[in-house]
């Protein structure tokens, strides 16, 4: 009886232990690992609570296979990528962790439609997370005597590295430390990344059942934890998905890991003379500057987004530099369905300001003001102000604009905290607000400020849910100045709980109203100062968070003192960009100044819907259009 109560339990553990269909966990212990400080081992706890706490078993199964690149090559001791493959298990049922592969071919073999097939040979580093009660005593040691960061409400990893021999039979062996270097890399960018796949309704197969993405790649900075003491502290991490080879090394004289992305040029020098509309408002030539109007110009025949005066600028154009470029706008360029905001029911496309809001009958009214150039010759902040919230959006209906008025009968657990937002189709949801209403377009710099303090950084978000007050500095405010308004609707959003304080600085100050303070609403109150910031920090209150909206990090000389001060203070710092080519000039800037990006690169759910035309390019463009972070 013994016998058989043995041998149905190692077959219960088979088919049910850690790591669905390869048998129990080996109990391997991370304090058995040459060389490992314990520091490291809580680092590793953390990332891996930090990635559960993300759920990525909610969306992804084994099917969903990813490629991982941690800095270059010549990083790891065989001068290759350790685990290049990663698929996530548990989503679809039994313990949930994530399985690492020595190439994409082992991926694929290994995966079956109900569990991981045993390939003789086949070696795989394995993450499953298992609860304390299951897991082998010399853990549950480590756990206690490290005061081990659990994850969920009573889970912990359990990593160790399996293969497969002739017989079936699993080996198992404890990770390396420079294994777990690549692991620890991975779910800190993991955990960032992943959110941001989207969903393909037209991918795959009818009958599937599995859930298709749209190609996804984004490349991310993790820090390395003090104990790794390694002289490069950051490392550039890349997950794709699919697998496949989209970045390449390319020998540098300059120290650092981060891989460069190269745009493949079209293979044939085609020039087509394709015609931008004729009701388009003046452009300007991409390489002579020369003025040209809609009918006029013309754009790139391959990526339809760089414009030119006639085709003698696009030739030597492209000889010079848009054939190395021409690749990544086209990518660009494709991305312009997905940001477009369809949900809206007015004109979404402002070509020429002053006759977009003639169409809206808010023409140099309110607020609406400081969206074409009419009133340019006013100083920012010193808009003629005649009566109340209906002049301010301009005479919209009544239920076209947010009262100020709190939100009723909005509470979690029966406790006010403050309202979290996924996107303007809930805001406006909550506001009553028709989708005919063009005030997205202003409350995108007040919501992107919310959308901050309440889903992108964590210390703001927990300060405001105990009450507290948050700072925020404000740098180059602008036509905000004249938002005021708009930006009352933060205390709303906080339903109660928390206070903010925003120091705008910037040298659009007024000088008479610099110095000022003023009380929008009863949780929010707005500090104006003129100065330039690195000049300015010192007088001003310690912040908890840093913002600068549609910045232009590459276009203002000016910035080069404030970053040098941001990276000195450490202070988490969000910035946003109209367009994807200025987060790639952001990026350039930002590492420049030593500042590692965090919070990678992603369009803002709280971007205004209404699209910019540039001077020169067609590239989709937004106010607040896309968000990046440093020192989150």
């Amino acid at each position: 009886m013994d016998l058989h109560l043995k041998n149905l339990f190692e077959r219960f553990q088979e088919q049910f232990g850690s790591g669905p269909g390869l048998g129990p966990g080996s109990g391997s212990c991370l304090m058995k690992v040459e060389g490992i400080a314990p520091n490291f081992i809580k680092s590793v706890f953390k990332a891996s609570a930090a990635l559960y706490r993300t759920d990525p078993w909610k969306r992804l199964r084994p099917g969903h296979l990813f490629g991982v690149r941690i800095g270059k090559d010549s990083d790891w001791s065989s001068k290759k990528q350790l685990f290049p493959c990663v698929q996530f298990i548990g989503g679809d049922g039994g313990d949930v962790g994530f399985h690492m592969f020595r190439s994409e071919n082992d991926a694929k073999k290994m995966t079956g439609s109900r569990e991981t097939i045993r390939v003789p040979d086949v070696e795989l580093l394995r993450v499953t997370y298992e609860p304390e009660s299951l897991i082998f005593p010399s853990n549950r040691k480590m756990i206690k005597i490290l005061s081990l960061e659990v994850s969920g409400a009573d889970k912990y990893p359990v990593i160790d590295v399996a293969c497969s021999i002739s017989s079936g039979e699993l080996r198992f062996r404890k990770p390396t430390l420079e294994e777990l270097r690549f692991v620890y890399a991975f779910m800190k960018a993991i955990s960032l990344v992943h959110p941001l796949l989207q969903k393909d309704n037209d991918g795959g197969p009818k009958w599937s059942s599995l859930t298709h993405f749209e190609p996804f790649i984004e490349t991310v900075d993790v820090q390395w934890p003090p104990e790794m003491a390694k002289v490069n502290e950051l490392v550039a991490v890349t997950i794709s998905h699919p697998p496949g080879q989209a970045y390449e090394e390319k020998v540098s004289s300059t120290p650092g890991s981060t891989p460069t992305k190269y745009a493949e040029p079209p293979r044939e020098e085609i020039f087509l003379d394709v015609k931008l509309s004729s009701n388009s408002s003046l452009r300007q030539c991409s390489l002579c500057e020369k003025e040209a109007y809609g009918d006029q110009a013309l754009c790139c025949g391959q990526c339809r987004a760089v414009v030119y005066c006639g085709s003698v600028c696009q030739k030597q154009h492209w000889k010079e530099t848009h054939k190395s470029m021409c690749g990544l706008y086209k990518a660009m360029m494709e991305r312009e369905e997905e940001l477009a905001m369809k949900i809206f029911m007015f004109p979404c496309s402002a070509d020429q300001p002053c006759e977009w809001l003639e169409t809206l009958e808010i023409h140099q009214k309110g607020m609406w003001r400081r969206k074409c150039s009419c009133y340019s010759h006013c100083p920012f902040g010193l808009l003629p102000v005649k009566g109340g919230l209906w002049d301010s959006w301009g005479g919209l209906n009544d239920q076209e604009y947010p009262q100020d008025s709190p939100f009723v009968n909005h509470l979690r657990d029966g406790i006010s905290s403050p309202i979290l937002l996924s996107g303007w189709s809930e805001y406006y949801n909550l506001r009553s607000l028709p989708m005919s209403s063009p005030v997205s377009d202003i409350l995108s710099h007040p919501l992107t400020v919310y959308h901050v303090l309440t889903a992108l950084s964590i210390s703001s978000k927990n300060l405001l849910l105990k009450g507290k007050e948050v700072i925020l500095h404000y740098l180059g405010p602008e036509g905000e100045l004249d938002w005021m308004p708009a930006f009352a609707e933060i205390g709303h959003l906080l339903n109660g709980s928390g206070n903010i304080h925003i120091v705008m600085v910037g040298p659009e100050v007024p000088t008479n109203l610099s110095g000022t303070t003023s009380g929008i609403s009863s949780r929010v109150r707005v500090n104006l100062v003129r100065g330039i910031y690195q000049e300015e920090a010192n007088y001003l209150p310690s912040p908890h968070v840093i913002v600068a909206l549609n910045c232009g990090l590459d276009g203002y000389a000016a910035w080069g003192g404030a970053l040098d001060l941001i990276k000195v203070m450490g202070i988490p710092t969000f910035l946003t960009e109209q367009s994807e080519l200025s987060c790639t000039n952001a990026k350039q800037v930002l590492r420049g100044a030593g500042l590692h990006i965090t919070h990678p690169v992603t369009p803002n759910p709280f971007r205004s819907p209404v699209k910019i035309s540039g001077t020169s390019t067609n590239l989709p463009s937004y106010s607040n259009g896309f968000l990046l972070g440093v020192n989150t």
